[in-house]
């Protein structure tokens, strides 16, 4: 495990921002928060069972997080940065995405075949079941559509969050993994690991509409100045396309084993969190430059939307 007291600071090109960035370290049973505005931490928390997926509620008031061998969900203050309580989820709980009122949570069971709801403060209200190897979770905007990566069957199922009905299931590339809608839930992106690409989706229609060939093994989506930054493991790069024309834009060397990647809340950054370096990376979405660097704890996964924006003091 690499020490986590080192922080390293790129200082040409980086501005102040007001995000953290809530960082699981699933090698190091942690969960790390981290001021990208300076690249520097904020606080260490313990959490046990080996924490991958992570979402920061819409308001900034508490951040979820998944341990798939622990079988919970941690509940984490943001603002106090302390741990409120822990809920269990049975199966292999891995993708969380946290609705837009912030009244529910979802969270995919790897192994069990199912999306579960949960009010934050009483814990599962109901599931549904999805396909095999139930991976990333993201919610429209109006948060009437939840679609969850069901990575073993190459396809999204699609939810409908009222009655918690699976509505449809829409075929996409070869086993995706992380799911992201954009700003207006016009369109969802899949990363799909073994086929090397991204499926766009247009939602309304429940059709793909494009696929943009990545380097080895993509992970996850990000959105962020007009473009789609794509995490590519095997290859330790991220890869840019234009969002409006589907035109690649260029490749961007990044550490080793990137997963986790977010873009920060006035679309000026990305952050990508780098698995195997562990390191958290942030990048100038408009010139594509590597513009700072965080230690973080053993093995970042960061899997989901892990940034927080600051809007009261913590």
């Amino acid at each position: 495990m690499m020490a986590l007291a080192h922080f390293f600071l790129l200082t040409t090109g980086f501005a102040a921002l007001a995000d953290e960035a809530f960082v699981t370290a699933q090698g190091a049973d942690a969960l790390d928060i981290i001021d990208v505005s300076a690249m520097k931490p904020l606080a260490h928390l313990p959490i046990a069972g080996k924490p991958a997926g992570v979402a920061v509620s819409p308001d900034g008031a508490r951040a979820y997080v998944t341990s798939p061998e622990g079988r919970f969900l941690t509940v984490v203050d943001a603002r106090s940065r302390k741990v409120e309580r822990r809920i269990g989820v049975q199966g292999g709980p891995l993708g969380v995405a946290v609705a837009p009122d912030g009244r529910h949570v979802y969270v995919a069971d790897l192994y069990g075949r199912r999306l579960v709801e949960i009010e934050p403060d009483k814990g599962e209200t109901r599931s549904v079941g999805v396909g095999t190897m139930a991976s990333g979770v993201a919610a429209t905007p109006d948060g009437k559509t939840i679609l969850v990566a069901d990575r073993d069957d190459n396809a999204l199922s699609v939810i409908d969050a009222a009655s918690f009905q699976r509505v449809a299931t829409i075929p996409v590339g070869k086993h995706p993994f992380g799911v992201t809608i954009d700003a207006v839930g016009a369109r969802a992106y899949t990363a799909n690991v073994e086929s090397d690409d991204v499926s766009v989706i247009d939602i309304a229609t429940r059709k793909v509409v494009g696929a943009l060939k990545t380097e080895s093994r993509p992970y996850t989506v990000a959105l962020a100045s007009g473009r789609i930054f794509v995490a590519n493991q095997h290859a330790d790069s991220v890869s840019v396309f234009d969002a409006a024309t589907l035109a690649p834009v260029g490749t961007i060397q990044v550490g080793e084993y990137p997963e986790g990647i977010a873009a920060s809340h006035d679309g000026a950054r990305i952050y990508v969190a780098n698995w195997f370096s562990n390191e958290l990376w942030a990048i100038d979405a408009t010139t594509l430059r590597v513009v700072g660097r965080a230690q973080t704890g053993d093995g970042p996964r960061a899997f989901g939307a892990f940034v927080r924006k600051i809007t009261t003091a913590p």
